[in-house]
This record gives structure tokens, C-alpha cells and sequence, in this order.
């Protein structure tokens, strides 16, 4: 059963003021994860709306569903930034939000007068977070960034696929971007935390680049230690064995035999103890300096019985294994239902829609997923009137064009 969250739930960053000026996918999951723990994000787009919109297909009812999921939990107010009105709306609202969210390209935001300098001045508390390609500083500071270009640039790409010689894979998902947002709302919080203790916001700033790179943690440390490029594995580890993927009867699993006691309760389950004795397997340095050839003998062993069977075994023993999903089937868990990952929200047009849940579990103050995303402009009247515009006033820009309201 799908778990409706109600409007009134709350989150531990309940009171945070965020402006979100930021589109596709790195910034609005800074915003995302912002908005989940309770933040106030005003996600200020264009006049034809975040790029994502047209994301399409697919769409329900007409309404991207890239968009819906990237904005769920945030309200929407549309301005035309090429008219002065506009670009002082901003301004009046920055000057009282705790956290601004860019990731224009380099100098944008000071073409605007809205840049970290000016905006300091003015707001002393303000915390600036910019989410680039490559970062704020150094030689590629004024390179746009894409996640493909970061995990092609981070090494990401030459460590996934299935072994060497074979054409360079990305990862399936933009872990690029979604890292880089969950890096910048981490580095948001705890600037945030300061700035609770101090009152003096700073700048945060990450990118793509960088958040790729802390993917490599483990095959950057092989590659210090020895001086060599680690490349893809396919499933596999590249510290420990046997931890990947191995076929059976009717699909795939992964099991996870890295340690010496998991190696020998894996033997006992597929009936194979005498492997141990074998000087190519013995120890964790000995499987890994045949991984191969272990491979191809574990897999004549397992496709022997079906998935279901064998995760059974394996749960009896102990020995950490699961089924390899596709995302239908991921969405349908029900450990992804029990732990609230798997909700739905009310959508103004596209009706009930379901939508993914926060990864973070708070005892006390519960992230929540409390909205569906805005339309466009759907709330540019509300916001611009807590920012004390009457509504001759927001008429009036309305009319010209420098607002614009669902």
C-alpha cells in the first residue's frame, strides 16, 4: 500500500528559507533533500519553466515526470530575470532567505547583481551555494558541466563496464549530479549550523567534477598505493572476492562472499567445500589473483537452481546476497514500501502521482515528502506577497510580463 504523507509534516531544517535558482538535476537535488527535511524552497524559474519540463516523454496528464520527481516539496514563482522588476522581486526576497541555490554558468549571477559580493552585503546570513561542472576555481572554472563529461573526467567511466578492452560505459544513473546535490545540501546544513551559532553565512561550492571523484574512493586507493589505473570489473570488487553478480537458473544475484567466514558459509550453501582446499582460493589475495577462473566455476555451481532457491540457502546461512532488480520490480520491494521510499502526492493537473522518500530517518523530526511538484508559476502570487508585493503591484508585473502566475 503506498503511504499518503500529509502538508503538515515537518523536518529538522523546518524554518531554513532556500531560493532554489537552479535547473535540471544537481541543483533541484540540493533543493530536493532541502525541502524533504523541512526547508521552505522557493524554486524560482523562467518564464517556460525549468528545462526539465521538457523532459518528455513520458508525462501524466501533460506534466514531465523528470519535473514532477526532481521538484517535489517546493513552491514555484516564475520570473522573466531580463526585466528590472523581476530581477528587484529577486533581490527583496534574498535579502530576507537563509540559503540561495545556483548553478548558472560562471558570472552569471554578477551580470545580475546577484552575486555572492553583493548579496553578503546586504545579507550577512545569507549561505551561497553554487553547484558547477568543475568548480568555482581552477582552470576548467568556466566549463559548463554535464554528468556524462564529469564521469568520463573523474575516471568513473573507465572503472564501469563489463572488463577491459570493451568500450567505455557511464554509469546508468547521473551519479555525477546526484551526488554533487547531495554533497551541496550536506555542505548547506552544516553552514547552515554555523551560521545558527554565528550568524555569518559563506559560500559553498562543489560541482560535478568533484563529486564524481568521490566515487573512486577504492580504486583511487589502489591506484596511490600501486601507481596503476584500476579498470571495470563488471560487478565485481576490486579489493575483495567473491562479492558480484553470478547467474542462476532463471536470472542474476549478487552475493556478497568477500570475508574468509562468508567465503566458507557460500561454499557450504552451493555444496562446494572442497574449493577451499584449492591454493587459488584459499585466501582473499589468492581468489582475487584468480577471479576469473572463480567466476566460471561458482556459476556452473548456481545456475544448477533457481534465484528463489538459492537466496533462501543463503538467508539460512547468513551469507549477505540479494536479488538484482529492475526498477519496477525495486519499486514494487517491500523493504522500499516498509521504509516509506515508495509514497504518493497530490499533483494539481496530473492527479495522484507516485514519487520517491527521503533516505534519511530522523527519530524525532521526520523528513517528509509533503507536496507534488508546482506548475508553473503556481505560487509566484503567494510568495511575492509574504515578500510584501500587494497585488496591484503583482498584477502589474504580471501584466508586463515580469511575472508570471499559473
Amino acid at each position: 500500500m503506498d503511504r499518503k504523507i500529509t502538508p503538515q509534516a515537518s523536518g529538522p531544517l523546518a524554518g531554513m528559507k532556500v531560493i532554489e535558482l537552479a535547473h535540471i538535476m544537481a541543483g533541484p537535488v540540493c533543493g530536493l533533500m532541502l525541502a524533504d527535511m523541512g526547508a521552505d524552497v522557493i524554486k524560482v524559474e523562467k518564464p517556460d519553466g525549468d528545462d526539465s519540463r521538457r523532459f518528455v516523454p513520458p508525462a501524466i496528464e501533460g506534466e514531465s515526470a523528470a519535473y514532477m520527481m526532481m521538484n517535489r516539496n517546493k513552491r514555484g514563482l516564475a520570473l522573466n530575470l531580463k526585466q528590472p522588476d523581476a530581477v528587484e522581486a529577486l533581490h527583496r526576497l534574498l535579502e530576507e532567505a537563509d540559503v540561495v541555490i545556483e548553478n548558472y554558468r560562471m558570472g552569471t549571477m554578477e551580470r545580475l547583481g546577484l552575486g555572492y559580493d553583493e548579496l553578503r552585503a546586504i545579507n550577512p546570513r545569507l549561505i551561497y551555494c553554487e553547484i558547477s561542472g568543475f568548480g568555482r576555481t581552477g582552470p576548467y572554472a568556466e566549463r559548463g558541466g554535464f554528468d556524462l563529461i564529469a564521469q568520463g573526467m573523474s575516471g568513473l567511466m573507465s572503472i564501469t563496464g563489463e572488463g577491459p578492452g570493451r568500450p567505455p560505459v557511464k554509469t546508468g544513473a547521473p551519479v555525477s549530479d546526484i551526488t554533487a546535490g547531495i554533497v551541496a545540501a550536506m555542505g548547506v546544513s552544516a553552514a547552515y549550523a554555523r551560521m545558527l551559532q554565528t550568524g555569518e553565512g559563506q559560500k559553498v561550492d562543489t560541482s560535478l567534477f568533484e563529486a564524481a571523484i568521490t566515487q573512486t574512493y577504492w580504486q583511487s586507493a589502489i591506484a596511490f598505493a600501486t601507481g596503476v589505473a584500476p579498470g571495470p570489473m563488471g560487478s565485481a570488487h576490486p579489493l575483495n572476492g567473491p562479492y558480484q553478480a553470478f547467474q542462476t537458473a532463471d536470472g542474476w544475484i549478487n552475493v556478497g562472499a568477500a570475508n574468509q567466514r562468508n567465503w566458507l558459509r557460500f561454499l557450504d550453501v552451493i555444496g562446494a567445500p572442497e574449493l577451499n582446499d584449492d591454493p587459488r582460493f584459499a585466501s582473499n589475495h589468492d581468489r582475487m589473483q584468480h577471479l576469473q577462473e572463480l567466476e566460471a566455476i561458482l556459476n556452473g555451481y548456481l545456475r544448477h537452481e533457481t534465484s528463489v532457491v538459492w537466496l533462501g540457502r543463503m538467508e539460512m546461512a547468513g551469507l549477505p546476497a540479494g536479488p538484482v532488480l529492475d526498477i519496477l520490480e525495486m519499486q514494487a520491494d517491500p523493504q522500499a514500501h516498509a521504509r516509506d521510499m515508495i509514497v504518493e502526492v497530490d499533483h494539481p493537473v496530473a492527479g495522484t502521482v507516485k514519487t520517491l522518500g527521503h533516505p534519511i530517518k530522523f527519530s524525532d523530526t521526520p523528513a517528509s515528502i509533503r507536496s507534488a511538484a508546482p506548475v508553473l508559476g503556481q505560487h509566484s502570487r503567494e510568495v511575492l506577497g509574504e515578500a510584501g508585493y500587494d497585488s496591484a503591484a503583482i498584477d502589474a508585473m504580471i501584466a508586463v510580463g515580469a511575472v508570471i502566475a499559473a
